[in-house]
């Protein structure tokens, strides 16, 4: 069935260019079907003869006019429901004893000025993006087409002192669909200042069209990369090259200063610090000074002037008694 389908399909297509011998798809047949102008012309001069003939070339050629016509794509369906009423107003000409070689011309004046009056397909703004604002529908073949224009947009250089802030706008220079518009965010490190996008990584934390860095430090040059997809399909991807030059601000410079410092003293100063060991009079004064270690000495001391005074009594009473 899906083959004799096709064929049917190729037949009519062929039947359709040999029969009106003209560009292929102008605007009449894109709005009107074979059958549509056949029954039009069947009803003009009858069903069979070589007058058939000679109204659907007049029918076709009348129509010449607009095989390159270009119309903005929401105005597609107005202009098809302008090409249905005029198959309708035909065939009451038709019925009414008319003649096609009259009718034929001014329906096809009548579709020249509805084209004029439909709104206009939009200029692109250059130079990157999917721009479905400007989507136009085309006579000549019956399709549709945007602007011929690449998805990614020209890197842009941003360049800011470090510790200061980097900001980026994911902003397009053409109107964008108001619903299902989402931002997605990337980056590409080490420097590099690159379109291609196996070198990106995701940023899951950065939403929405604007993007901060703050403090901007040397380990964010490179390449931010942002996505503007409507409904999961990419209308615009834009880069920004960051460039960190310049000293640090200077509270953070004296901090450094500072750190530094401590960190010469401390070697250099190390060898000078030494044990501290209090006298007995510090010990006495100062309590924090009673480590257990100073109390264990206090008692040896004590006990050993204990021993010393018993042995001093012994003597001098072993001298007094031998005196007498």
């Amino acid at each position: 069935m899906a083959l004799l389908a096709l064929a049917s399909a190729v037949l009519s297509a062929l039947l359709a260019l040999a029969v009106f011998r003209v560009p292929a798809w102008a605007c009449l047949l894109c709005f009107t079907t074979y059958s549509e102008r056949l029954r039009i012309c069947q009803m003009f001069v009858g069903m069979r003869g070589p007058k058939l003939e000679e109204c659907e070339e007049a029918f076709t050629a009348a129509f010449r006019g607009l095989s390159d016509t270009e119309i903005n794509y929401d105005e597609r369906s107005h202009l098809h429901d302008a090409f249905t009423q005029m198959t309708h107003a035909l065939q009451e000409l038709a019925a009414a004893q008319g003649s096609f070689e009259v009718a034929f011309p001014d329906a096809a004046e009548k579709m020249k000025k509805v084209i004029t009056q439909l709104k206009e397909a939009q200029a692109c703004f250059p130079p990157c993006g999917l721009q479905e604002f400007a989507r136009r529908f085309l006579c000549s073949g019956c399709y549709s087409r945007v602007c011929d224009l690449p998805l990614d947009c020209p890197v842009q250089d941003v360049t800011v002192i470090r510790g200061d802030q980097a900001m980026f706008s994911c902003i397009v220079n053409f109107p964008l669909p108001k619903e299902e518009i989402t931002y997605s965010w990337k980056f590409a490190g080490g420097g590099l200042r690159t379109q291609d996008l196996s070198y990106f990584r995701d940023m899951p934390r950065a939403e929405g069209y604007l993007a901060r860095i703050r403090p901007a430090q040397l380990t964010h040059r490179g390449t931010f990369s942002c996505v503007i997809k409507q409904d999961q399909r990419p209308l615009a991807r834009l880069y920004f090259f960051l460039n960190v030059t310049g000293p640090p601000p200077r509270a953070e410079t004296e901090l450094q200063a500072s750190f530094r410092e401590v960190l010469r003293w401390a070697p250099r100063d190390a060898e000078l610090i030494k044990p501290w060991r209090p006298s007995l009079g510090e010990l006495l004064v100062r309590p924090e000074a009673l480590t257990p270690s100073n109390l264990f000495l206090l008692a040896a001391l004590g006990a050993l002037a204990s021993a010393s005074a018993t042995v001093l009594a012994w003597i001098f009473f072993r001298w007094y008694c031998s005196g007498d």
